[in-house]
């Protein structure tokens, strides 16, 4: 009676049943993915994380971890195992209890496309039939492919491509036996074998596998065997990629978004950015090298918080993990709970299920805070939660999440084309993109915008200008009387405007700005990208009291780089659709396109050679001697009270900008300078970027005469005037203080 009840539903529903056609035109959901130039994945933006993989494109042994984990007679069965589930009803009666379900591959398929998760008989029959009707018009390995992308992995992975991606950090083709059966152990139940959050779970469920896996001689007792052996690296940090361009990709999202708001995040778009790899590496690690260097300079602050451990019954209790989730891990910073501290060493528990010993040199910053008279609310003892970093010898060594932040991004300064952009830290403690989002004072790098003026107005690299105190009543301020000062306090009196700017001479930038006018300036200044309204028409826009970005300063320095022309940057080259068409492509305008040219290239000339020499004996002196090359100019800049610090300078073939500073504004802290807080990852960056890079000087431009002056100490020099503009007779610059370091 039952089986004719049986037969009747099936005769009456079958013909019911949905349409395949979302089998069979298959169209998942790709997300939005951000590329670098030569073709490195930096972000994917949508709901649903896939790499979609052709079925003869999954490994071998990827397929027979499925096939061990989920349904072994796959290509026996017509879409129903019914020996399966008489093995399942029995284990289930001699265990007790409901412990084995016996859900084909073909019935995952049905349910996770046509169904809902509920377990009631009457949607396991009508997973049955459509199971059955899949299996009449798919082959196998079709039906397989479809498991194979469309099943969920946990951590919004979809499918074992994006799996292997997320978890190891790897594509599919390159899956090892045992992250196989890993990956293969999670559809069962993502969140309870997620590696990242259960990772003992995951291990018991993986040895389950590679156990079935032997039991079907997929593989032999020796890869069985080294197999659980293999230490498994998962990925902690889900948001990692071959690059670490977050900031970038984020502003690529932006752009795509408001482009194609239409389905922008599941239709498969790839954005290619103009930056490379090579140069992304490169500004990352300089900009965090530079500022771990700030942030020891500045000693340790304790203990970033406590955790109870009260509860904890052992060095591998997995609530120890639990408790450090809250924690974010900053790329080699890793959250840790200490364990045990004295002023000898540190046990502490590292989140994955590691306890690591910290002795010696690795104690050294944190010392102070070891030491039984450290703050109680600060020192370092268990439940302490510290940060962790492998030093160069592989040690262990107590390090601290810095306050400080920082931003560096380089172009080519012919096209515009973004080369590296890192907007800030950590993107994962703070996304806010300080390349493009943080109005700052440029201090003294904004003084080579002063003296351009200046040459316009009929100054030239030799004139005298005096370098001696002078005041200001509040009416030509427009605030209060202002007396300012050069940095170190000194003057040196008359001297020429070129060592001037080497020098960062205060003194004589204000007298500069004073005679060329600060309507003329603040108007002369947008010609290089700077808004008028962020530059008030006060003497104090001399010292750089203005507001500006560092994008603005890549913009303005890649006027004296090229030769004079205003390039526009861009970061996004090309957009392609799922099909790989182009549907919308950067049409740069190139340096040399005279409707570009914003300044006399004489005038970009002398500018040229006066911030040369800046980093040979001025202010960035640093810079030349370091990277061992003449053809480097740049400014430094420092803001009052020591809140900025700044290095923007270029080679003729990259234009780079390094700022430092607190996302709410306070003192960097005394000696904290340009050239000591800023220039440091400036040179780390060129350093690599430029190392197979020639050197090379701007050619010379018509209607320049050069002329030999009488010089200092130095003796005799030549220097250049506009043809129209030759003095009749040179005044000789006097003396200068030749032990003098100049500091900004």
């Amino acid at each position: 009676m039952a089986a004719a009840m049986v037969a009747v539903v099936v005769i009456l529903a079958y013909p019911n049943l949905p349409s395949l056609e979302i089998l069979t035109d298959y169209r998942p959901k790709i997300p939005l993915r951000v590329y670098t130039a030569d073709g490195h994945l930096i972000g994917e933006f949508g709901e649903e994380r896939r790499a979609f993989a052709r079925f003869e494109d999954v490994p071998m042994i990827m397929k027979q971890a499925i096939l061990a984990a989920e349904d072994e007679r796959f290509y026996q069965h017509g879409g129903v195992d019914a020996l399966g589930i008489v093995r399942a009803a029995i284990s289930n009666i001699l265990g007790g209890g409901k412990r084995q379900g016996a859900s084909t591959i073909t019935q995952q398929v049905a349910k996770n496309f046509f169904l809902s998760s509920e377990k009631t008989y009457s949607r396991k029959l009508y997973e049955a039939l459509l199971a059955f009707k899949i299996e009449h018009n798919l082959t196998k390995d079709q039906i397989f492919e479809l498991y194979i992308n469309q099943i969920y992995l946990g951590q919004r992975a979809y499918g074992f491509g994006a799996a292997s991606q997320i978890y190891f950090g790897k594509p599919l083709k390159e899956i090892t036996i045992a992250e196989a059966a890993m990956l293969a152990g999670l559809p069962k139940a993502p969140s309870a074998f997620n590696p990242i959050v259960n990772p003992k779970r995951a291990s018991l469920r993986q040895q389950y596998v590679l156990r079935r896996m032997r039991e079907l001689d997929f593989i032999d007792p020796k890869q069985h065997e080294e197999a659980l052996k293999q230490a498994l690296v998962v990925k902690r940090e889900t948001n990692e990629y071959a690059v670490h361009a977050e900031h970038v990709a984020e502003m690529a999202r932006q752009i795509a978004a408001d482009r194609f708001p239409e389905d922008v995040y599941s239709r498969g778009l790839r954005v290619y950015t103009t930056v490379t790899k090579a140069d992304q590496e490169a500004a990352y690690t300089s900009l965090r090298r530079n500022v771990f260097d700030y942030d020891r300079r500045h000693g340790y602050r304790g203990a970033e918080a406590y955790a109870d451990l009260a509860e904890i019954k052992s060095e591998q209790d997995e609530a120890l993990d639990v408790l450090l989730q809250e924690y974010h891990n900053s790329e080699d910073l890793h959250p840790a709970v200490v364990l045990q501290a004295d002023t000898k060493q540190v046990r502490a528990y590292r989140r994955g299920g590691e306890t690591i010993t910290i002795t010696g040199e690795g104690l050294k910053f944190a010392a102070r805070m070891l030491d039984d008279k450290a703050p109680p609310n600060k020192r370092l003892r268990r439940g302490a939660i510290i940060r962790v970093q492998l030093d160069d010898k592989n040690n262990w060594r107590i390090m601290q999440m810095p306050e400080v932040e920082s931003a560096f991004l380089s172009a080519d300064p012919h096209t515009g084309a973004i080369r590296s952009l890192v907007g800030g830290f950590d993107f994962g403690r703070n996304k806010f993109n300080h390349a493009t989002q943080a109005w700052r004072q440029p201090g003294s790098s904004f003084k080579p915008f002063i003296y351009s003026g200046a040459l316009e107005k009929g100054f030239t690299p030799a004139s005298i200008v005096l370098d001696d105190p002078i005041s200001f009543p509040a009416s030509v301020t427009g605030s209060q009387a202002w007396e300012p000062k050069n940095y170190d306090g000194k003057y040196e009196g008359p001297m020429r405007m070129r060592t001037a700017l080497a020098k960062s001479k205060n003194m004589v930038s204000i007298r500069l700005l004073e005679a060329s006018g600060v309507h003329f300036i603040q108007d002369y200044v947008t010609r290089f990208g700077f808004e008028a309204e962020k530059h008030p028409a006060y003497l104090t826009m001399a010292l750089g009291a203005g507001s500006v970005t560092p994008w603005q300063m890549v913009t303005a320095y890649s006027v004296f780089a090229n030769g004079g022309y205003k390039i526009q940057p861009f970061i996004v080259s090309q957009i392609r659709d799922e099909r790989d068409q182009v549907i919308a492509e950067a049409q740069p305008v190139t340096a040399g396109d005279e409707s570009l040219l914003v300044i006399d290239p004489r005038n970009a000339y002398l500018m040229d050679s006066m911030l040369r020499d800046v980093t040979i004996y001025g202010t960035a002196a640093r810079a030349s001697a370091t990277l061992k090359r003449r053809d480097l100019a740049g400014k430094t800049g420092t803001t009052n009270e020591h809140v900025d610090a700044w290095f923007c300078g270029y080679q003729r073939t990259v234009v780079g900008c390094s700022w430092i500073g607190f996302d709410q504004p306070k003192n960097l802290g005394n000696g904290e300078t340009g050239g000591s807080a800023a220039l440091p990852a400036w040179i780390g960056y060129m350093g690599k970027v430029l190392k197979d890079v020639p050197e090379s000087f701007m050619p010379q431009p018509e209607g320049l005469v050069s002329l030999e002056i009488a010089g200092s100490a130095k003796g005799p020099s030549r220097e250049f005037f506009y043809k129209e503009n030759v003095p009749a007779s040179v005044e000789p610059e006097p003396p200068q203080d030749q032990n003098a370091k100049p500091v900004d």
